[in-house]
């Protein structure tokens, strides 16, 4: 007897989201997850001991082309990365679904368009509880009203919103799924890039596993590495975990777009010399992540504000640069104490004092373009990220124009400081979608072109990043395919 109907391997985002939407169907989910539950710890509100200690740092490593180690950012846990994300939920916008001219190329699209995905973004919004307003962002495409409203804006954001008005620019209140008093009852601090230990944010824990596993079909098993995919012609036939083989009728791989393309690679026999799934040689690659950069607005006017990540700028999202190309988005951070600064940028803490004492964090962020290779490859059991970064023109367009409306609007000190590979903006690619199985890896489902029972269920999937926070589309990208499982695994 199989050990379940469906194995999802991977908590996060996309695995969970996939168990909550199979939950009620009766079929026997198991959820393999390498990592534990995150435990509740004094630790878990403590600027110094996250952000200077690296408390909650996984002690995973990885290799650069030229073979220099380093620590990527990425955590294994339950719920994944969702545990330390920001909470954002935004939709792609509808003309990211269709090819789009950049400044240093064109993206593909989606073999899809946004209104195949709209009524599963619209559930994904349900399932996470996301706070939001959509009246006042000028690139927000067809929807129904968001589930709550916003989460207020703080005193000193609100004040910002008016002057980024008097500038010219729309700011829009931030969808969010946060639970904005149960996260403050446990401390008055930021959640961008906290733990969540008790629920106040909607993660893929929190809130897409809690529904999965009130269900008596659904099992997790935490502590349990995948490391090997046995198959037979075109046909997964069993899982060699650190726990075992399992086996089951249909396995869904959703440990993320590094960790899915690795195990796909390291499964290569004989009959599959370049590893699973990859016919078309485009397993791990179009490695993407996102351009980002930290935007630090300074004036002489003292910021209170404790949370503070509730407002977006889209007005260069879609033209701003030359010829009317794309730039991308900007968001706030969660705020930036001097505990963090001086952690991240080696300053003296009185120095990191004062700034942090007079600055509004914004998060800067553009689309990073598909190349194949960028990518994603092994050197014996080590993984090595050839990440190839692009369109950083539209990004260093995207700061500038920042910077200066900062300026107009009363900031005269703006500073910038962009993220690099030790910091996962969204990464993504790696098993792209697509309708040929010459130039992707699965279906425009997710299903793998080349074995008739194996699913992915990540941000592996997205054939574009886009340039917003991918949870949202890899929920409805999960509520999709959910469905389909449904009626295909009996």
């Amino acid at each position: 007897m199989s050990d379940a109907d469906i194995i999802i391997v991977g908590s996060g985002m996309g695995g969970a989201t996939l168990a909550a939407g199979l939950a009620a169907s009766g079929q026997r989910v198991l959820i393999l997850e390498r990592g534990q539950l995150l435990a509740d710890c004094p630790e878990a509100r403590d600027p110094v001991a996250i952000f200077r200690d690296g408390h909650f740092r996984p002690d995973e490593t990885w290799l650069t082309p030229e073979g220099s180690r380093f620590n990527p950012g990425n955590y294994a846990c339950v719920g994944g990365n969702s545990k330390f994300y920001g909470a954002v939920m935004l939709r792609y916008r509808e003309a990211d679904f269709a090819p789009i001219t950049h400044m240093e190329g064109t993206t593909p699209g989606w073999p899809f368009p946004y209104e195949t995905l709209a009524p599963f973004y619209a559930r994904a919004e349900a399932l996470f509880n996301v706070r939001g307003d959509a009246s006042a962002d000028p690139t927000e495409p067809p929807r129904g009203a968001y589930p709550h409203p916003p989460i207020p804006h703080e005193a000193e954001i609100a004040d910002l919103a008016d002057r980024l008005s008097a500038a010219g620019l729309h700011p829009a209140p931030l969808p969010l799924a946060v639970d904005l008093d149960r996260w403050l009852q446990r401390a008055q601090t930021p959640w961008d890039a906290f733990p969540d230990t008790t629920g106040g944010k909607l993660d893929a824990e929190s809130a897409a596993l809690a529904e999965a596993l009130a269900h008596p079909n659904v099992t997790l098993r935490s502590g349990v590495e995948v490391r090997r995919i046995e198959a037979e012609g075109g046909h997964v036939t069993g899982l060699l975990t650190s726990a075992g083989r399992l086996t089951a009728p249909h396995v869904v791989l959703a440990a993320g777009a590094v960790h899915t393309a690795a195990l796909l690679l390291r499964s290569a026999s004989e009959a599959h010399p370049r590893g699973l799934a990859n016919r078309s040689d485009q397993v791990g690659r179009n490695f993407m992540n996102h351009n980002a950069s930290a935007v630090l607005a300074l004036s002489t006017r003292r910021n209170r504000a404790v949370y503070q990540k509730t407002l977006q700028i889209n007005d260069w999202y879609l033209s701003g640069g030359p010829e009317g190309a794309p730039l991308g988005n900007v968001q706030l951070l969660g705020r930036v104490s001097a505990p963090i600064l001086a952690a991240q940028t080696g300053l003296p803490v009185p120095l990191a004092k004062l700034i942090a004492g007079r600055a509004i964090d914004f998060y800067a962020m553009s689309e990073d373009l598909p190349n194949p290779d960028s990518r994603v490859t092994l050197r014996g059991e080590d993984i090595v990220l050839d990440w190839k970064r692009s369109n950083w023109a539209a990004h260093e367009a995207l700061v500038a124009k920042l910077k200066a409306t900062l300026k107009r609007a009363g900031f005269p000190v703006v500073l910038s400081k962009a993220f690099d590979r030790r910091t996962p903006s969204h990464q993504c690619g790696t098993a792209r979608i697509g309708t040929d199985p010459a130039t992707s890896v699965c279906d425009p489902l997710g299903r793998a072109h080349d074995l008739d029972n194996l699913s992915i269920c990540d941000a592996s999937l997205l054939p574009t990043s886009a340039a917003v926070n991918p949870s949202l589309t890899i929920a409805a990208l999960a509520l999709r395919q959910a469905d389909h499982l449904k009626e295909a695994v009996q």
